[in-house]
């Protein structure tokens, strides 16, 4: 059976994440976008769920995490070279982003984490196809 992944992170203000994300070059559906929330597309089976504070609450007890001082999650986002690593963090960047710490390069893998508007970690990395070292594997 295929699987479908919904990430649920909850953000202040859901145009400003749309618009955010939209500079980073994702899409969002419709059919599941209202005032409380919306669907980005991350690939074709991967989304993300951005729901306002109050709706986010609304399905579960507990409190919600402050992402710009506690971490509850971090999203690492494959890309397809080293180049499309950084011009993700470039366009995180440009639309209000920030950098937690500088490039991590393993040799064998690369990665550069944001954050975004709300303080979630996204780690987009790449890695060679093949070029995991013995000792790295499980």
């Amino acid at each position: 059976m295929s699987r479908q992944i919904y990430v649920n992170l909850p953000v202040k203000d859901l145009n400003k994440s749309v618009a955010f994300f939209t500079k980073l070059g994702f899409e969002f559906n419709p059919q599941f976008t209202d005032e409380n929330a919306t669907c980005m597309i991350v690939a074709d089976d991967i989304f993300v769920m951005l729901l306002v504070e109050k709706f986010f609450q609304s399905f579960t007890a507990k409190s919600i995490c402050d992402a710009t001082k506690s971490a509850e999650v971090m999203m690492a986002l494959s890309c397809a070279n080293r180049a499309e690593v950084d011009e993700l963090v470039r366009s995180a960047l440009a639309a209000g982003g920030t950098t937690p710490r500088p490039p991590q390069d393993l040799g064998f893998m690369y990665g550069h984490d944001f954050e975004d508007l709300d303080g979630h970690i996204w780690s987009p990395f790449y890695m060679e196809p093949g070029g995991v070292p013995q000792e790295a594997k499980a």
